[in-house]
């Protein structure tokens, strides 16, 4: 097996992420109405467990990845999501489903933790780049999920039965991970970078905080778009599965080109100018008088949010290379933090006022993120000199 075909592992791998993050939102309202109308704060909590599971995915198994190798993590995060999705499937209770979320996000968090270390690995020199193109596989496979899901919602299908279709894809995975010659995750010349150094650089600290800040911008949105344009925009259910499609084919055509933008822009400039016009959608999502232009803006956040996460994970990469799985375990556990809190936060905002305001607070994080950026991109040009 080539390098090039165990890219194309690490993609399928992406994709498999993104089922959790893709089924929950089509089916909030599905959700609300099996379990005796749940509230916005309870109907955020899922989005909550499925991030909250992927924490404890990339915490447990990132530092071991480096000592032990990718390939019994990789099965693990695969393994995890066809349990995931077989609990989704057959959740009796609310209660229930809270947990098949998590265990989801588990898998999810193992998957995530070890996709891009193998990628960084099999790509120096153009790391950016490659990290775009690799989350790129994260929106097709929320397209896709989102997709099958809109299209079993508008024909009366389950989600039971949609997740269970769903488990094809890892299994698959699983067989072709057991047999793929993996690469080292940092250079086998050169000493890897434990947390105990990275934890005395002060970069490090600032690349957690802006990964933070990424996370709650992009899951802001998409965990609640669907929602959004139902209950508040008023349009009918089906139209919220649709609206998050396009959301998620607008960042994966975002990434998919990112890599020749970076051929000419620098990737700090790149992500403040796509933060800044991230906040600017934000704000007129929640306040256009007009429903479809609120919507068309809430789909437009895919677009400029989709390059925030990968970028940010190669321009850290490049700054300390020698961080291997354990880095980008900890950048991802501090990105997912912020997939956690910003939804259950929008949901308790939502329930105090409405989603419109919640939308509007959704903006603070671009926002301070293009301030954040501002000053790395000084901080790292004059390291690098």
């Amino acid at each position: 097996m080539k390098p090039r075909h165990v890219l194309w592992l690490c993609y399928g791998g992406m994709m498999c992420i993104a089922f959790g993050p893709g089924l929950m939102p089509v089916f909030l309202t599905s959700f609300s109405d099996a379990f005796g109308g749940l509230t916005e704060e309870q109907l955020g909590r899922f989005a909550a467990a499925f991030f909250g599971g992927a924490l404890i995915g990339i915490l447990t198994s990132g530092p071991l990845a480096d000592r032990f190798g990718a390939r019994r993590f990789a099965v693990i995060g695969l393994l995890l999501t066809v349990l995931g999705l077989g609990l989704i499937a057959a959740a009796p209770n609310y209660t229930a489903l809270l947990a098949a979320c998590a265990t989801i996000g588990v898998g999810a968090g193992v998957l995530d933790m070890l996709m891009s270390p193998i990628v960084s690995a099999l790509s120096i020199g153009r790391r950016s780049s490659a990290m775009n193109q690799l989350h790129a596989f994260y929106c097709i496979g929320l397209v896709g999920t989102v997709v099958i899901s809109s299209a079993g919602l508008w024909a009366g299908v389950s989600w039971r039965v949609v997740a269970c279709g769903l488990i094809l894809l890892p299994l698959l995975l699983t067989a072709a991970f057991l047999r793929a010659p993996l690469p080292p995750l940092v250079h086998p010349d050169s000493p890897r970078h434990g947390l105990r150094k990275m934890l005395r650089m002060p970069r490090f600290y600032v690349a957690l905080g802006m990964i933070a800040l990424v996370g709650a911008t992009e899951e802001g949105m998409a965990q609640w778009l669907p929602a959004f344009t139902e209950r508040t925009l008023g349009f009918p259910r089906a139209a919220g599965g649709l609206g998050l499609a396009v959301f998620a084919l607008a960042a994966a055509v975002g990434r998919t080109l990112a890599p020749r933008i970076l051929a000419r822009v620098e990737p700090h400039g790149l992500v403040c100018v796509a933060a800044a016009a991230c906040g600017v959608l934000y704000l007129v999502a929640a306040w256009a008088p007009v429903a479809p232009v609120a919507l068309a803006a809430c789909m437009l956040v895919g677009l400029t949010v989709s390059v925030l996460w990968p970028t940010n994970l190669g321009i850290t990469a490049d700054q300390i290379p020698q961080g291997g799985a354990t880095l980008f375990a900890v950048l991802s556990a501090a990105g997912n933090l912020g997939c956690l809190i910003m939804p259950w936060a929008a949901g308790a905002i939502a329930k105090a006022s409405d989603l419109n305001w919640a939308m509007a607070a959704g903006a603070a994080c671009p926002l301070l993120l293009v301030g954040a950026m501002a000053v790395v991109w000084r901080w790292d040009a004059k390291t690098s000199t």
